[in-house]
Formats: C-alpha cells, sequence, structure tokens
C-alpha cells in the first residue's frame, strides 16, 4: 500500500503521512476512537486489531512523527456485523465501506480527512464502484454530513439505529 506525504502551504513547517496502519496504532485508535463516542462507537483494542486486519484499506495519519487519526475501509462478503454495512452488504454487490474515520482534536483542519479520502480513492479505483458509509442525522453530526456532500458523497438511504436513539444518512461516492 502506498504511502501519501500530503503537505498544505499553511502547514509548511508540518509534515503529514498517511501510511498503512500498524499494530503499534492499536492503543492510540483506541483512545480516539473512544473519545469520539457517540460519533462512533465504542471498541476495544482487539475488536480495532480484528477490523483493521478485516479491512482492504486500513491507514493510518501522522503530524511530525505524531498518531493523528485513523480510517479504515471494509470490502464485501467480510464477517462484520455492523447494521450499516449490513444495509450495504443487502443492497450493493460491489462496494467499499468506510467504517470508521477519526481525526485527533489536536490535527482537526489540516486536511488529514481529505487525505485519507484521497488515499481511499486512489487505492480502490479499479477494485470497487462505489465507497460507502453513513453519517449520523440524529443525533446530527452537521460538520461530517457537510464534509462528505463536498467531496462528493450523495445519499442513497437512511435507517435508525441503535434501537431507534440514532438516524443515519447512507452516503455513497462513485469511483472514476
Amino acid at each position: 500500500m502506498p504511502t501519501a506525504v500530503v503537505a498544505w502551504p499553511r502547514l509548511a513547517s508540518r509534515l503529514v503521512i498517511i501510511r498503512p496502519f500498524a499494530d503499534h496504532d492499536v492503543p492510540h485508535a483506541v483512545a480516539l476512537n473512544n473519545a469520539n463516542v457517540p460519533e462512533l462507537n465504542e471498541l476495544d483494542a482487539p475488536e480495532v486489531a480484528r477490523l483493521a486486519a478485516l479491512a482492504d484499506a486500513a491507514l493510518t495519519a501522522e503530524v511530525d512523527g505524531r498518531f493523528a487519526g485513523f480510517c479504515w475501509a471494509i470490502g464485501p462478503g467480510q464477517p462484520y456485523g455492523s447494521l450499516n454495512y449490513g444495509w450495504f452488504s443487502r443492497n450493493y454487490t460491489d462496494f467499499v465501506y468506510l467504517d470508521r474515520i477519526a481525526v485527533h482534536p489536536d490535527f482537526r483542519r489540516y486536511g488529514i480527512g481529505r487525505g485519507f479520502y484521497d488515499e481511499l480513492v486512489t487505492l480502490m479505483t479499479g477494485r470497487y464502484p462505489v465507497i460507502t458509509c453513513e453519517v449520523n442525522v440524529r443525533p446530527m453530526n452537521e460538520a461530517s454530513l457537510r464534509f462528505h456532500h463536498s467531496v462528493g458523497f450523495r445519499e442513497v438511504g437512511q435507517q435508525d439505529t441503535d434501537g431507534g436513539k440514532k438516524t443515519v444518512s447512507l452516503l455513497e461516492l462513485a469511483l472514476p
């Protein structure tokens, strides 16, 4: 898997790297993931390791050598019990599901989310026709919804989760 070195003019003194997820990233990913509940569901270290290993693409972002975020995308037919992954599995035959993306608060607004998406598009183009994901609309995650629309995602459905406590917008991004 290629490593992307991303540089932005306003961060000229910062080195941002997107690289493959590694075993030593697990504790950092658990802490970051669990700090972002309810946007992300809580996970323990064995589940983080399992999901990263299951993924077609598992990525880590570093800023100046510090863990700054992670994401992973899972292809079809995997043993993954996510309700949202299940929706895409029932409605699509060929897709990659962006299960999770998290950026540490110290490194938000550095372009890491876009860097992850750019790298996923590069890695998945020619392998899958679409990248899929979901964003909470109840409770509303307006920033995430705006971001996903800005990079080209469109809504293909909605569903209630967590026993009706949440509603998600199910999104797809067509790949070239």
